[in-house]
């Protein structure tokens, strides 16, 4: 179903699509309504004080913004747990209305088409606390060692607009750029994304914290990170690489973190550049396990190997590296320079970026660990769910955007069978969407057209329905019968199988057909290993 028409009728009221009931709140939160379109943000300029013992933020962010349409009104975001303390525009302070999280924001004069508007937004109160970050948004208040506060905040999927207000939807960036400026009491640091502007003693028993974003910015990545950090600091060629460690851990931060440099050299031999060096690169270590803060990258793996010392794969070969310094760091191509427009579309994020491990994996340890890697993430996929989600609401598709969609990833470079082609494809993607906001169907739409094959069914079967393709085969004498059973018609994939051993390729459809083997067991035909992931079922 059309975003466009979902977001038509979730605005009169509550929606309900595959046995899940959407609300007001979800189309406010997820849609595209005219009080969003008709403006586009510059600039987030946020200055706020945090007081860790009463997990209380106070503070104001101005918003500068260009009218993309005539209009009178728009709309900005802010949970209705916390208090606008007044919105003042030229001055003057405005009216607004609360609905559910949104905050529709009237003005005095209609604003002109290709205007462009200031306001600042004052805002207090107790943000939500997570009860288990990343994967519940909200805000982390922690100690370390010594008993000093050691605060962290992931929003993703929730909304930033549970601890600041902003328009919070994926299709607006601040195109100029932002300035995240936090008081913290002294004795504490705030990291935030960007480069350090300087710190300044308030008299009031508060230091503020200054840091400056210089590229477009996800909402969500916006972050801070309040502790007793001690500063690592290092380079890469001309890119600047901070560490900022609790003051126990800066030996062991030393240590581990000398797999960044292998794998941003990694990455950006197989993606392009850094896409972010203008605000350098950071690990910043926090209190939960991780988030992919644009130049802020959130690490808590308490310097294991593996996941908190766990290998997902069962293989062995993730406990070569540190998976959240990899993983993380890959969304700093996939999500954070290319966005998706809609959560839904979420699997532009973590598809690309779970695969981005594999990768990493064959620039170190070659492609047969590569392939034994992601063969290993393939069993995590439940095939339950399609990945891609409902448009207009803020509903992700499911979990198996992660692992489904890398093990898609490298299906699709085994159908296009020439690894130079390939590399030049992900590349090129990489390089073409830098720090754009596309849809799913700009991505078919690409690689149809660099593999010039027709891959449109294949992306639908992946993304759209719960079941990978089934490989059916059957053996009479040496004829080789096969085809694939999809819920897409038309669907056309070659596919690699080995003939006791020995390699061969069918051109494989919706349709039987009938090859010459030299195969009398039908036990000695298999799917070549790890290199596609697909179902095969013998007759």
């Amino acid at each position: 179903m059309k975003k466009a028409f979902i977001t038509a009728i979730l605005l009169s009221g509550i929606y309900t699509a595959t046995a899940q009931t959407y609300t007001r709140r979800d189309s406010l939160q997820g849609g595209l309504r005219p009080e969003r379109t008709n403006f586009d943000v510059q600039r987030y300029d946020l200055n706020i004080t945090i007081d860790p013992d009463k997990k209380f933020i106070s503070g104001y962010n101005d918003i500068t913004f260009k009218v993309v349409e005539n209009t009178s009104k728009i709309q900005l975001d802010l949970f209705e747990n916390m208090k606008i303390d007044s919105i003042v525009v030229k001055g003057n302070k405005t009216t607004y209305k609360r609905d559910n999280d949104a905050v529709f924001i009237s003005f005095g004069k209609p604003l002109k088409k290709g205007y462009e508007e200031k306001l600042r937004f004052y805002y207090s109160g107790n943000p939500t606390v997570a009860k288990n970050a990343p994967w519940d948004g909200g805000f982390v208040f922690k100690k370390d060692a010594a008993g000093k506060p050691w605060i962290g905040v992931a929003v993703q999927g929730t909304g930033s607009s549970l601890w600041y207000p902003v328009k919070d939807h994926q299709t607006d960036e601040p195109d100029k750029g932002a300035t995240i400026k936090v008081a913290v009491p002294n004795g504490l640091m705030n990291v935030s994304n960007g480069r350090f502007m300087g710190s300044q003693d308030l008299k009031n028993g508060y230091t503020r914290w200054d840091w400056e974003v210089k590229n477009p910015i996800n909402n969500y990545d916006i972050t801070v990170n309040v502790a007793d950090y001690v500063h690592i600091h290092d380079k890469l060629n001309t890119l600047d690489l901070d560490y900022y460690v609790l003051r126990d851990n800066e030996q062991k931060a030393r240590k581990q973190f000398e797999q960044v440099k292998p794998m941003l050299e990694c990455f950006q031999s197989k993606f392009g550049k850094y896409p972010f060096e203008e605000d350098g690169y950071k690990l910043v270590e926090t209190p939960y396990l991780g988030m992919e803060h644009q130049s802020a990258v959130a690490y808590g793996n308490k310097y294991t190997r593996g996941y908190m010392g766990y290998d997902m794969t069962g293989t062995g070969v993730g406990m070569l590296f540190d998976y959240i310094i990899i993983h993380e760091t890959g969304h700093e191509w996939f999500g954070n320079s290319i966005t998706s427009k809609d959560i839904a579309d979420m699997w532009i994020h973590e598809g690309f970026t779970t695969y981005s491990e594999t990768v990493y994996v064959e620039c170190l340890y070659g492609y047969d660990k590569a392939m034994q890697y992601i063969g290993g993430q393939q069993k995590n996929s439940e095939n339950k769910k399609p990945v891609i989600g409902v448009f207009g609401v803020n509903k992700e598709g499911s979990g198996d955007m992660y692992y489904k969609g890398a093990a898609m990833l490298n299906t699709l470079r085994h159908v296009v069978n020439d690894d130079k082609k390939w590399w030049e494809i992900i590349y090129n993607y990489s390089e073409t969407h830098k720090k754009g906001i596309i849809d799913t169907e700009t991505v078919v739409n690409y690689f149809n057209k660099q593999t010039g094959m027709n891959l449109t069914p294949v992306f639908d079967q992946y993304l759209r329905y719960k079941n990978i393709p089934k490989l059916e085969i059957k053996l009479d004498k040496k004829s080789l019968q096969f085809r694939w059973v999809t819920d897409v018609q038309h669907f056309a994939m070659p596919v690699g199988i080995t003939i006791n051993g020995i390699p061969a390729r069918l051109n494989a459809t919706n349709e039987w057909q009938t090859v010459k083997v030299e195969a009398t067991d039908i036990n000695a035909i298999e799917l070549e290993k790890n290199k596609y992931y697909v179902k095969l079922e013998k007759i």
